[in-house]
């Protein structure tokens, strides 16, 4: 079998650029010159005989061939690090790098405390975050782009591992100054008469909300729709309406809305950690997994 005579300088060049998304970017990153960056990302196409990106004046987007030898090429550096540190086990010293895909309102919730906690632990370690829609997280954990994901269940597709990790209610977001802040609880049949404000029918939290409440027998009628969950809680703001969102998406220390529990029916979505099926995770994706369910677990 013929030998490939590419070094790790061109692997380490080309998952900058396509990691940053511009030669000029991932130049800077890794402190080379952009000719010099250029020159061994076409050294590495020359020896690969394929082109890894397509490129415009303005973007730069792998190719098919670029997306799978993403994975290959980071596992690769991956594991050249694990090996290097293999002698040791000083935790201050491990590196890597770890992608993670995670729907928006678990991103903003948990994953940054999380983060924190772990790169005061493994400064070494790099994560990347894509924070995408739930169908998108789980594409991601399927093709590689991701090492794992954090999604909620009911959107799972075949080929993917769900491990769940957190309930998380549905609740009513209102301003404070409604008469119906200071309730503990609110049954869906009290919100008849009020204005109500939803995500578009293709949120798989609105196709949620809709299954539970069909079942329940209750129909409610939407004043608006929109298709993010910070657009609807800036109109719950303004006082165009009450709307029900998932607690996650609402903190605790939002300044002006608050969320009230509903009941009749209650509805939870079930959050939970997304791997590939029979794949398994490079040593900092293991790390930084374990890490995560541990930080969730403390926190519950």
């Amino acid at each position: 079998m013929a030998r490939i005579n590419f070094d790790l300088h061109q692997l380490d060049a080309f998952v900058a650029v396509a990691e940053c998304g511009s030669f000029r970017a991932a130049a800077d990153h890794i402190h080379l010159s952009a000719p010099a960056l250029s020159r061994r990302i076409d050294t590495l196409e020359t020896i690969l005989g394929a082109r890894l990106f397509n490129r415009t004046t303005r973007t730069v987007e792998l190719t098919p061939l670029g997306k799978v030898f993403l994975e290959r090429a980071r596992a690769a550096l991956d594991d050249l690090e694990s090996a290097m540190l293999g002698i040791t086990d000083i935790a201050a010293s491990r590196s890597g790098r770890v992608t993670v895909a995670c729907v928006p309102s678990a991103a903003i919730h948990f994953l940054p405390s999380v983060v924190r906690s772990f790169s005061e632990r493994y400064p070494l370690i790099r994560i990347r975050v894509m924070d995408e829609a739930s169908s998108l997280v789980l594409a991601s954990v399927v093709s590689g782009e991701s090492d794992f994901g954090i999604s909620f269940m009911g959107s799972q597709m075949p080929g993917v591992t769900f491990d769940p990790i957190h309930t998380d209610p549905f609740v009513l977001a209102l301003p404070r100054t409604h008469p119906m802040a200071a309730r503990k609880t609110l049954d869906w049949s009290e919100l008849m008469t009020e204005r109500l404000i939803a995500v578009a029918r293709s949120s798989g939290n609105r196709q949620l909300l809709d299954d539970a409440l069909a079942k329940a027998g209750i129909n409610p009628s939407y004043r608006f729709e929109v298709s993010h969950i910070a657009t609807l809680l800036g109109m719950v703001d303004a006082g165009l309406g009450l709307a029900a969102v998932p607690r996650m998406a609402l903190p605790a220390s939002h300044a002006t809305l608050i969320g009230v529990v509903l009941r009749k029916p209650s509805v939870t979505r079930e959050l939970g950690l997304a791997t590939r099926r029979g794949a398994e995770l490079r040593a900092p994706a293991r790390m930084f997994y374990e890490h995560l369910r541990a930080e969730l677990k403390a926190q519950q």
